[in-house]
């Protein structure tokens, strides 16, 4: 019975390399499938914190030319929240979604 057994499955120290890898890659609370999908995790933070730190520093330049600057920030009002002088008019113009010709 031992005889049919291949020489490299009786070494011992083979078959408990081969039981902790399987453990670590299946059972292990901390195993190899949960790593690459904690590292895939972390890239996806990492490219989403990059983006926030470069809103942040648009937007930051964006708030100081409006702080410094008049004509910027009666720009800004004029464009944002539709703001007029007292002499003046603004006409809104909405385009239509559904511009459909029947």
């Amino acid at each position: 019975m031992w005889n049919k057994i291949p020489a490299f499955l009786k070494n011992k120290y083979l078959l408990v390399i081969l039981m902790f890898i399987v453990w670590l890659t299946f059972f292990d609370r901390n195993n190899f499938i949960s790593q690459v999908r904690y590292g895939r995790i972390l890239n996806k933070q990492r490219q989403q914190m990059e983006f926030y730190k470069s809103e942040i520093l648009k937007d930051s330049t964006a708030l100081n030319e409006l702080m410094t600057d008049s004509l910027s920030l009666e720009k800004f009002a004029r464009e944002k929240y539709l703001m007029k002088k007292n002499n003046e008019d603004v006409y809104l113009i909405v385009k239509d979604k559904d511009n459909k010709e029947n």
